[in-house]
């Protein structure tokens, strides 16, 4: 199956080129697998309903920090991150189970608030937690999650690859405040740890941390879908950037797209910060993830309905030419815009 005759650093692929890698053999037999690996969710049919699952894993120190992440915000925080795939299916998730391995230096009452930040998440987005399991760790916490939503109308889920030519490309929300936040917290630890006696000093930074700590899922912008009528061509989910949803998304359907620099949707918390921080608000907006909005191409009809709507911002179109991303500055210069996570070769 794999005829790999050396060792190959995976550095070689990047992220994303491993995962196509390692799914490439993968055949999908069972009648009631309708989608399987290379979406946000695979999709199975369930007697006249349709399944749609996703799974998440989140590791100590790869994608979270316990220095500055609270674990209650952390709990809640990991459930977004999960049925935020369920929602780019624009399918509302109904159940969760979470699985846990901890090491000997957590306590009951630390796994408690992380707990208790699951549940809380659990209420808000009227999930049940119906299982999943626990064990050990020697390389600290690590959890997983599975999410399931249904839906009776399999006209209505939506995937990756189904843009189109002149399609608009929309977005929700803000982008980049997530990572802004991130490096504003990267920065107070620095601090910390050199200076144990100073207090962190995040008042006037508090909308991008909370954005980067506690983010919220978009369920409200798919309820808004169903009852505009919109069923979006193609959409993801923005965890790991705009830039590698696009190419995702621009792969998998076989189109390019252009985004306008000037609408690009940037609270001016990010703004003001990354310009601290010496960064390109466009770049950081484009490549920042962790923000879990929901990027999606919507058909130019429907452009009277989401016109002036504050939830849904309208950042550039579908083109037929497939592969190439661009960003059209203000200026008109056109400039391609490159993905993290791939490498040259993927």
């Amino acid at each position: 199956m794999f005829q790999n005759k050396e060792t190959t650093p995976i550095s070689e692929l990047g992220e994303f080129g491993l995962i196509n890698h390692l799914t490439q053999h993968i055949k999908t037999e069972r009648e009631s697998t309708i989608t399987g690996v290379g979406d946000d969710a695979s999709v199975l049919q369930i007697g006249n309903e349709y399944c749609v699952q996703t799974s998440e894993i989140f590791a100590e120190n790869i994608d979270f920090d316990l220095t500055f992440h609270p674990l209650k915000h952390l709990g809640y925080k990991m459930v977004v991150a999960t049925i935020s795939d369920v929602l780019a299916m624009n399918v509302i998730p109904s159940h969760l189970l979470v699985n846990i391995a901890l090491s000997s230096r957590f306590t009951l009452e630390a796994i408690e608030e992380l707990y208790a930040g699951i549940l809380i998440a659990c209420k808000e987005y009227n999930l049940d937690l119906v299982g999943g399991d626990t064990g050990s760790s020697q390389s600290g916490l690590v959890v997983s999650m599975t999410a399931t939503g249904y839906t009776k109308n399999k006209e209505t889920i939506t995937y990756r690859g189904g843009a189109k030519s002149n399609d608009l490309l929309v977005s929700t929300g803000d982008l980049g405040g997530a990572y802004m936040g991130l490096q504003i917290l990267e920065r107070e630890k620095k601090i910390f740890l050199e200076h144990k006696e100073m207090q962190p000093d995040l008042e006037k930074y508090d909308y991008i941390v909370g954005r980067q700590l506690r983010p919220l899922a978009r369920l409200d912008v798919v309820q808004t879908l169903q009852d505009l009528d919109i069923v979006p061509t193609s959409m993801m989910d923005i965890s790991d950037g705009v830039a590698s949803e696009i190419n995702h998304m621009g792969t998998a359907g076989k189109v390019g797209f252009n985004i306008y620099e000037q609408k690009l949707p940037i609270d001016p918390q990010t703004l003001d910060v990354a310009l601290e921080f010496n960064l390109n608000p466009s770049i950081v907006a484009l490549n920042g993830g962790d923000d879990y909005e929901l990027l999606m191409t919507i058909d130019q009809k429907h452009f009277d309905k989401i016109k002036g709507n504050p939830d849904l911002t309208l950042i550039g179109h579908v083109t037929e030419s497939a592969g190439a991303y661009n960003m059209v500055t203000q200026a008109d210069q056109v400039f391609p815009i490159e993905a993290q996570g791939f490498s040259d070769k993927s």
